[in-house]
């Protein structure tokens, strides 16, 4: 009976060598911190404002933060959401 030990040194060498991979062949490139999306979904667009589905739809309705409509999807211009942060609820 052959037994062999993994360490945890192991397993750290297997996960960086694994997502090393995966990232190799991923068909996406990897954004950097600093580079936000230009366009981004309602549910990214809540976590970013801490704002519930709700409000976000009053957001929508009012005319305070733009979207474009994408089959089911809505989707907001990273700038547009930005302008609403540093200028208020008027987004102006």
């Amino acid at each position: 009976m052959n037994v062999e030990l993994i360490t945890r040194d192991d397993l750290e060498r297997f996960k960086r060598e694994l997502l090393e991979e995966i990232r190799k062949h991923s068909p996406h490139p990897r954004r950097q911190e600093h580079e936000p999306k230009a366009w981004l979904k309602s549910y990214e667009v809540r976590k970013l404002l801490g704002i519930s589905a709700g409000t976000l739809q009053n957001l929508r309705v009012n005319g305070t933060l733009p979207y474009k409509k994408v089959g089911g999807l809505m989707y907001y211009k990273y700038v547009d959401i930005q302008r609403l942060m540093e200028g208020g609820e008027d987004g102006k």
